[in-house]
């Protein structure tokens, strides 16, 4: 009898409740404005690939351009603009190492949550490097150059406002660095950016009809 009464009950509220005014209802609306532009600035620490325990630290900047009115799918595809100079702290054993490198490429992130983004990308670019001399040479530094392949993932971590912080890792393909050898440094940034395409979420009263 209780299960019969439960169930005469549900019914009840199903027939009923549709058919009651709603005075307010309150729905979750986003909003953009401004350039689909997110520019940062970080600390970077890499992996030299020039023997074991070899790191160097240095500075990165980049500017993220979100492509906007895209297809479901693809929402989220951009374009990403990066320089980084790896120059302080260079490890004795490569004293007077330094790399510079641009690039530029497509980024994906992925923009369901509003608070936490990671994101994909695949970079091109070009690089410069200083190392110390190589013997026989007597000339007192070197310095090379080379295109690169960089491939990376990180997140953005929205804080407050229009800032957030990112934590980035990239993979670099500098091809025939050295003869037919090839160079892989690798490393993780870790800086802040400002959006000035921040979504924002409101909530706002829509009044309902019978």
């Amino acid at each position: 009898m209780h299960w019969k009464k439960l169930a005469l009950a549900i019914i009840c509220s199903l027939v009923v409740f549709p058919a009651i005014p709603t005075s307010a209802q309150i729905a979750p609306a986003a909003t953009q404005s401004g350039l689909p532009l997110k520019v940062g600035v970080g600390v970077s620490d890499y992996y030299l690939d020039w023997g074991p325990s070899r790191y160097e630290m240095g500075i990165s900047a980049w500017a993220d351009w979100t492509i906007l009115r895209l297809p479901r799918p693809l929402d989220g595809l951009g374009i990403e603009v990066e320089g980084r100079s790896i120059f302080f702290n260079a490890p004795s054993a490569v004293s007077g190492h330094r790399m510079d490198t641009g690039e530029g490429g497509p980024i994906y992130q992925w923009r369901r949550y509003d608070r936490v983004q990671p994101y994909a990308k695949y970079l091109f670019g070009f690089g410069s490097i200083d190392f110390p001399p190589v013997p026989p040479k007597p000339t007192t530094s070197n310095h090379t150059t080379s295109t690169l392949l960089v491939p990376g993932a990180g997140v953005d971590v929205h804080v407050w406002k229009n800032i957030s912080v990112r934590a980035d890792y990239e993979y670099q393909h500098w091809r025939q660095i050295f003869g037919s050898n090839d160079l892989t440094p690798n490393g993780i940034t870790v800086g802040a950016a400002y959006d000035f395409h921040r979504r924002t979420t409101r909530f706002s009263r829509t009044r309902g009809e019978r």
